[in-house]
């Protein structure tokens, strides 16, 4: 495959170009309501656990991504969407309703429901796209859906923030529906062929662990995979450390926001960047240097000096989001159709939910221990991470890769 294959290429494809338009329009309702769904219980309670239980809400239901993806392998993938993306547009009014204190059950319980839809989402979209979209193109995709995340970051909080100081938390509530609609007309517009799944020969457990066995048997998926948890667990106890840095720069807490933002450039870049960058070192040698990058990005870091805190924030922005484009093109294109949403959703909880742990442990930590030796520390366990990917045989990850394919035809 040649360098002509880029992301424009992406743009000219019809099911491509509506895929990455309805991952835009429904992300940016998503960002919006992300940042709000804080604020707004923080002014109802002026309680700032309560306000963290909102981003808590919303990412258990993916600890039970391994039977949520079942639900995306049962049906037709695109009607799917259009069902989902109608149901989350219908669900967001009902928080119109919330007005005070006594009504914040509902926000957890639909951001709680958010969770778990978006969950199923993912794995129907990734499913989708991978059906649809010539196999050669799904780096380019994956990259630019990566860096429509990443710019619905920068841009759509400021939207929600100024949407909420003029209309309050309902006002946000209906943007996100609206997106949710905008994103249901766009599936309805493609044109794509899907044959009605075939009859469950197993169910309930052993559909969902049909796809955990596929994951774990596939000698080019299992390390992936690991590597892309590991990754997200130091980057989780990272993130903790973010203010902490801050402070040792000698500026405010606002100035997280910068290093945010150069961070988000970086994802942007690489975004882009993706496609050629996975034709022509693979997914698991993209995933090594990625996560090589962020190695020593992390560790660095400890360095109280502005300008190596710009350039590890963006080195930070470019090595993460390649582990995390690696692993979702590797499980595309090494996974069965049938199989593909439960394998999606559970790679996307063992990836995931390390992070969360890692919030959790480096909240916990940086109050014990200095952050400059954390730092180091993970930029260690991030260093021995990338050299056991480069380490991998690629012999037995191709004879896996050459069987799945086989399989994905079926009979």
């Amino acid at each position: 495959m040649t360098t002509r294959w880029t992301a424009v290429r992406v743009l000219r494809d019809r099911t491509a170009g509506r895929c990455l338009a309805a991952v835009v329009v429904s992300g940016f309702g998503t960002s919006a309501l992300w940042l709000a769904s804080g604020v707004w219980v923080k002014d109802l309670t002026g309680s700032d656990g309560l306000a963290a239980l909102c981003m808590l809400a919303m990412w258990a239901p993916t600890l039970a991504g391994p039977l949520l993806g079942t639900l995306a392998d049962r049906h037709r993938r695109r009607p799917l969407l259009v069902a989902l993306s109608l149901f989350m547009a219908v669900l967001l009014l009902t928080l119109c309703a919330v007005d005070g204190p006594e009504e914040l059950w509902l926000l957890y319980a639909v951001l709680f429901v958010y969770g778990a839809a978006g969950t199923v989402h993912d794995a129907a979209e990734s499913a989708l796209v991978a059906g649809a979209v010539d196999r050669s193109l799904l780096g380019d995709f994956n990259g630019l859906r990566m860096t429509a995340n990443e710019g619905m970051k920068l841009l759509a909080p400021l939207a929600g923030a100024g949407l909420y100081t003029a209309y309050g938390g309902p006002g946000v509530a209906v943007l996100d529906a609206a997106s949710f609609l905008a994103a249901a007309l766009v599936y309805l517009s493609l044109r794509v062929r899907e044959e009605r799944p075939a009859p469950a020969r197993e169910g309930g457990r052993s559909a969902t662990a049909e796809g955990v066995r596929h994951l774990w048997a596939d000698a080019g998926l299992r390390p992936l995979v690991l590597a892309g948890g590991v990754t997200m667990l130091c980057a989780g106890v990272s993130g903790a450390l973010t203010y902490a840095v801050v402070e040792d720069l000698g500026h405010s807490p606002a100035y997280a926001g910068v290093l945010y933002a150069v961070q988000g450039a970086g994802s942007v870049t690489v975004g882009l960047l993706s496609g050629p960058a996975l034709r022509r070192l693979g997914a698991r040698r993209f995933a090594a240097y990625g996560i090589s990058l962020l190695a020593v990005a992390v560790a660095l870091r400890a360095v109280p000096y502005d300008p190596a805190a710009w350039a590890c924030a963006a080195a930070v922005g470019v090595g993460l989001p390649a582990a995390l484009i690696a692993v979702l093109t590797g499980v595309q294109q090494r996974t069965p159709g049938p199989l593909l949403g439960r394998v999606t959703a559970t790679a996307g909880t063992l990836v995931h939910t390390p992070n969360v742990i890692g919030l959790a442990a480096g909240a916990v930590l940086v109050e014990l221990l200095g952050h400059r030796a954390q730092l180091v520390a993970l930029g260690v366990v991030l260093g021995v991470t990338a050299a056991v990917l480069f380490g991998q045989s690629p012999a037995s990850a191709d004879r896996t890769a050459a069987r799945s394919a086989s399989d994905a035809s079926p009979a």
